[in-house]
C-alpha cells in the first residue's frame, strides 16, 4: 500500500490479493484487485492476459514447502504464459523481487557486500535463495530485467515500531554475546522498490538498509529510551528460550551481519529520508496512526 500511494498517477495499478475482503481498500487506494492465490496456482489464470510493464513482488514464500519457493514458481510460470512477454522483440517485463538479508546466514558480524556468497541457516531463507535463483534464471531465458532486494528488519513508527515487543518486556542477549542487525524503514523500502523497478540491472541484486550500525540489544535500547520505557533484560543466549523468546527470534540472534549499501546508494541512487533508526523512530510520535 505505501508503493501504491507512490505510484498512484504514474502507473495503472494492479494488486493480486487472496483476501476477497481486501477488495473495497484496494479500490479506494486507486488499485485495480485481482482475485487469485499463489498458492493455488489454478487461481491464477487471469495473469496470463496481462502484460505487465512491472512487476513488484513482494508476496514471502509459504510455510510449508520445505527449502523451495512455490508461490515464486507459480507466479513466474503464469507471467511465461503472456505472449506479450515472450520472445524476441516482445515486451521486456521488469521485475523487483523482495528477498532477505537472511540468505547470508550467520557472518559473525562481518561487513557483507552482494558478493558474498549465500549461506542460508533456516529454511526460511533457503526458499529465499530457492526464489532468486527461480527469478534470475527467468530473466535470463526470457530477457526479463530481475533485479533482487535483500532486505533486513523493516520498521517503522506505528504498526512495526519495537514498542510493543518492549511493553511485553523480553529480554535481549547480554553484550558479549549480541548479534549485528540491519533496517531500512517501511517508507525508504517503499521509495526502493520503485526506484530499483526503473533502475535495477538485470539480475543484479542489492542489500537495501540504512546507515545505522547497531547490536540488536542496543537497537532495543535505543528505542527504550526514546519511548521512556525501562531497557530489556539482558541474558545469555542459553537463557533466551527459557526467557519468552520465540523460535522465530532465537533464529535471528544466532546471526550477525553488517550489510554494505554501497551498490544500493551508487546504482539504485538512493537518498534515504530515514539513514538512522534514531531519526525513524522520532518520525511519528511513538502511538499515533496514519
Amino acid at each position: 500500500m505505501r508503493v501504491a500511494a507512490l505510484a498512484r498517477g504514474r502507473y495503472r495499478l494492479l494488486a493480486l490479493t487472496s483476501s476477497p475482503e481486501r477488495l473495497d481498500a484496494l479500490r479506494a487506494a486507486g488499485i485495480v484487485p485481482i482475485v487469485g492465490n499463489l498458492d493455488q496456482p489454478q487461481t491464477l489464470w487471469r495473469l496470463a492476459g496481462l502484460a505487465p510493464e512491472r512487476v513488484l513482488m513482494l508476496a514471502p514464500p509459504g510455510d510449508t514447502s520445505g527449502a523451495f519457493d512455490l508461490r515464486s514458481r507459480h507466479l513466474i510460470s503464469r507471467l511465461k504464459q503472456s505472449g506479450i512477454l515472450s520472445g524476441l522483440g516482445k515486451k521486456t517485463l521488469r521485475v523487483v523481487y523482495a528477498s532477505t538479508s537472511g540468505v547470508y546466514g550467520d557472518c559473525g558480524g562481518e561487513e557483507v557486500a552482494e558478493t558474498r556468497r549465500c549461506a542460508p541457516q533456516t529454511e526460511r531463507a533457503q526458499r529465499r535463495c530457492d526464489a532468486e535463483e527461480r527469478w534470475r534464471r527467468a530473466g535470463r531465458e526470457r530477457g526479463w530485467r530481475v533485479g533482487l532486494l535483500r532486505i533486513p528488519g523493516i520498521y517503522d513508527a506505528q504498526s512495526r515500531s519495537p514498542r510493543a515487543r518492549l511493553e511485553r518486556g523480553l529480554p535481549v542477549l547480554a553484550q558479549p554475546e549480541d548479534v549485528y542487525t540491519n533496517h531500512i524503514h517501511a517508507d525508504d523500502l517503499a521509495r526502493l522498490c520503485l526506484q530499483a523497478l526503473d533502475r535495477a540491472a538485470p539480475g543484479r541484486v542489492y542489500n537495501i538498509c540504512d546507515d545505522s550500525t547497531l547490536r540488536m540489544g542496543d537497537y532495543f535500547d535505543l528505542a527504550a529510551d526514546l519511548y521512556g520505557l525501562p531497557r530489556p533484560l539482558r541474558v545469555a543466549r542459553a537463557e533466551a528460550q527459557s526467557a519468552g523468546l520465540s523460535p522465530m527470534m532465537l533464529s535471528f540472534m544466532r546471526e550477525s551481519r553488517r550489510l554494505n549499501s554501497t551498490r544500493m546508494k551508487a546504482e539504485l541512487r538512493a537518498a534515504l529520508r530515514y539513514p538512522d533508526v534514531a531519526l525513524g523512530l522520532r518520525a511519528q510520535p511513538p502511538g499515533t496512526t496514519d
